[in-house]
């Protein structure tokens, strides 16, 4: 993908806030910038976020100012059935979802097992809820519906991205929660977050052709959907699902 510098530059602040940024935090911001430009493309809609605010959260630069002239309004949603599926997620709320749908069709490609594509088809996703550890927040918020080893490898993916394995052509700066990566190095899942970063790592094709419909079945074998809905199952992740219905009901 080709990147402006000076456009991505800008959307970080003054040369003075860029020199001061660690390197690890400029890296993350590229992926985030990458992924945005995906979206873009697929939508024709540019979205301005605060670093680190889901992008459900966004307003449209380009839209109509707000009453009183202030800001623009976010985005208007689409309402979610009365019970939404994980399908639902995907068409109402992560779409288009061009990164991790890029991710997991290149893993199906390269025949990963499929844990590894499930894993790759949600490793962002909750990108749109919160940037911040998004390793961490994204685990969390699906552990109660996949296996301890899809979550796993989400919440790690995190760190590996950040250093390198030769063995599998990964290649990266060494750099970022060294703590955590010496955990996961060791750790007998360490490949499975791994695979993740590999085929992330190849996942920022423009003009690359991609949809959700390969994986549905994956998804049936290996996600648990709740009877009740997502976001109303009470499980201790069920208000992260809400928030992302409703993420324009404060109460």
């Amino acid at each position: 993908m080709e990147v402006d510098r000076r456009a991505f530059f800008a959307t970080l602040g003054s040369t003075a806030v860029i020199a001061a940024m660690p390197d690890e935090e400029k890296a993350e911001a590229l992926e985030h910038y990458m992924t945005g430009m995906l979206d873009q493309q697929a939508t024709g809609n540019e979205l301005l976020v605060r670093r680190g605010t889901g992008d459900l959260f966004g307003s449209q630069p380009n839209g109509p100012q707000g009453p009183t002239g202030g800001p623009r309004p976010v985005k208007t949603l689409e309402p979610m059935p009365e019970k939404p599926t994980l399908l639902d997620f995907f068409k109402y709320r992560f779409a288009p979802a061009t990164h991790v749908l890029q991710s997991a069709t290149d893993a199906m490609k390269k025949g990963e097992k499929e844990e590894t594509i499930l894993a790759c088809l949600m490793h962002d996703v909750v990108l749109n809820m919160i940037k911040v550890d998004h390793g961490w927040w994204g685990a969390q918020m699906i552990e109660p519906y996949v296996s301890e080893k899809v979550s796993w490898a989400i919440r790690h993916h995190q760190a590996l991205r950040f250093y390198p394995d030769e063995s599998v052509g990964y290649s990266y700066p060494e750099q970022y929660i060294k703590k955590t990566y010496d955990f996961a190095r060791n750790h007998k899942w360490y490949m499975e977050a791994r695979m993740i970063t590999v085929h992330d790592l190849y996942a920022f094709q423009p003009d690359m052709k991609v949809s959700l419909d390969p994986f549905i079945d994956i998804i049936g074998r290996h996600f648990k959907q709740p009877k009740e809905g997502l976001g109303f199952d009470g499980s201790p992740t069920a208000h992260m699902w809400r928030t992302m219905i409703f993420p324009d009901h404060p109460l």
